[in-house]
């Protein structure tokens, strides 16, 4: 059952805690922060967490402002309110802080979102190469890609028209950011499905390995690693 345990502490970082300290709350935050999900797509999302732990922490959080419920196509869907998207900043901060943290010892998930959060982070592609869109599928579900003016843009559903489409598991995609040389393999084996400009995928995952401007190199090639298991 939700949780009603509070810090009784005035100070204002004790009273966040009180509302998203709770295990697995910022991580529902997380995978709401492109697009509204269903509670089956959360539950995949987060595969460690049990159906009633998550219906807990749903619930808390509706409580609190943080998240709604809408019906969409006939589903349930839950998205951040405003009041919940203000955690934005706060949870990628959290990320960049955490990413010299331990791995998590095996089986480790990594969700689509996840991926899609360090992307948008971490590459830099060249400002001066034309404008790319990507439509990529990952667990099943389409995002639009776009890399232009030095800057990765993510928002969820099929693009208008696409330079290449790529077709992969999250945990398949982190791999090939931390060795882009492997991507002929990965094709060549199934790992990963492409339709299009097979160059436009190389110039995408070197935008994370060997970012424009350079001098950033080694520490984005870390980071790549990182969320590989």
């Amino acid at each position: 059952m939700p949780t009603s345990r509070s810090y009784r502490d005035s100070c204002g970082i004790a009273r966040a805690l009180d509302i998203v300290g709770e295990r697995w709350a910022l991580l529902v935050v997380r995978e709401l922060l492109f697009a509204p999900q269903r509670f089956s797509e959360l539950r995949h999302a987060l595969p460690h967490v049990s159906s009633n732990v998550l219906t807990d922490r749903l619930q808390e959080l509706e409580h609190h402002g943080v998240i709604r419920r809408r019906p969409a196509e006939g589903q349930r869907v839950y998205e951040l309110t405003e009041r919940g998207r203000k955690l934005e900043p706060i949870v990628l901060a959290l990320g960049d802080w955490g990413i010299d943290a331990p791995q998590p010892p095996p089986p480790a998930a990594l969700s689509a979102t996840s991926l899609l959060i360090f992307l948008q982070r971490a590459a830099r592609p060249d400002p001066a190469a034309p404008p790319t869109t990507y439509r990529l599928e990952l667990d099943g579900r389409v995002w639009t890609l776009r890399l232009a003016s030095g800057r990765v843009q993510v928002r969820p559903g099929e693009p208008a028209t696409a330079a290449v489409s790529l077709r992969a598991a999250p945990k398949t995609l982190s791999a090939l950011l931390a060795e882009p040389a492997t991507l002929a393999t990965a094709c060549a084996d199934g790992s990963i499905a492409v339709a299009g400009d097979l160059s436009a995928i190389d110039r995408l995952l070197h935008a994370v390995t060997d970012p424009w401007p350079s001098g950033d190199q080694e520490r984005h090639a870390d980071v790549a690693g990182s969320h590989t298991s």
